[in-house]
């Protein structure tokens, strides 16, 4: 097995998809939704290969056609709805070094549902992730709602989410929180493939602007995606 110091990018597209039916080859201001996140993965000097694992050859098709590497179609089990994550990653780890002898030791996931990453988020994230000497790192964004300000209905009375919380609290005391958002999960090989977890006791976190936060999961995240998108090329 031939060794490698560099970092696979593994981007996971399903073809089976609920909420919004091939959301992973929708176009997006003219383009396939997946093309964005394979492309900014090419274009990232940190990141050595960019595989997509997916069960569906319309999408394989065109993942190809955007330049990534389809070294195989995924198998059923791993493509369904409760299929997990980890599970995805394992496989494609464990497909590159057996089947095409390589070996990296860092693994980035890059979801083809966040379109608005930027290439400078993959590497800024990743000189990250290697500063702090990280087991793993993910993206986040500033949540805009703190769990301060959640309630929830107990038998139709509104009560607060956090139990023994002060409920004098002012809005500007309160400590920023943030979000995943779903961009970026960075981690080393072993503590995927070894210890079967996506973030070690060294985790780190960074923090990505809302408004290339969004993540495609219905018709309306696709719809303020495009409006992002048309409105930068605008103010260009």
């Amino acid at each position: 097995m031939s060794s490698s110091t560099g970092c696979l990018a593994i981007i996971p597209a399903r073809g089976g998809s609920k909420g919004l039916p091939d959301k992973n080859i929708r176009l997006l201001n003219h383009k396939p939704l997946i093309q964005y996140s394979i492309e900014a993965a090419l274009k990232s000097t940190c990141i050595t290969e960019v595989i997509v694992t997916t069960d569906s050859p319309r999408i394989a098709e065109v993942a190809r056609d955007a330049g990534a590497t389809v070294p195989f179609l995924r198998p059923e089990e791993l493509s369904t709805d409760e299929a997990k994550s980890i599970d995805v990653l394992e496989h494609a780890v464990d497909f590159c070094e057996q089947q095409l002898k390589q070996y990296y030791p860092y693994i980035m996931l890059l979801q083809p549902t966040s379109p608005l990453r930027q290439v400078q988020d993959i590497e800024q994230a990743f000189a990250t992730f290697l500063q702090y000497e990280a087991d793993s790192l993910q993206s986040v964004t500033l949540s805009s709602s703190h769990p301060y300000l959640l309630r929830e209905l107990q038998d139709e009375q509104l009560v607060p989410y956090l139990k023994h919380q002060d409920s004098h609290l002012r809005r500007q005391d309160l400590q920023d929180v943030y979000a995943l958002n779903g961009a970026i999960y960075i981690m080393k090989r072993d503590l995927l493939c070894i210890d079967h977890s996506l973030v070690g006791a060294r985790n780190y976190g960074y923090i990505m602007p809302e408004e290339r936060s969004i993540d495609i999961d219905t018709d309306f995240d696709l719809k303020l995606a495009q409006f992002m998108l048309t409105t930068n090329d605008r103010s260009n």
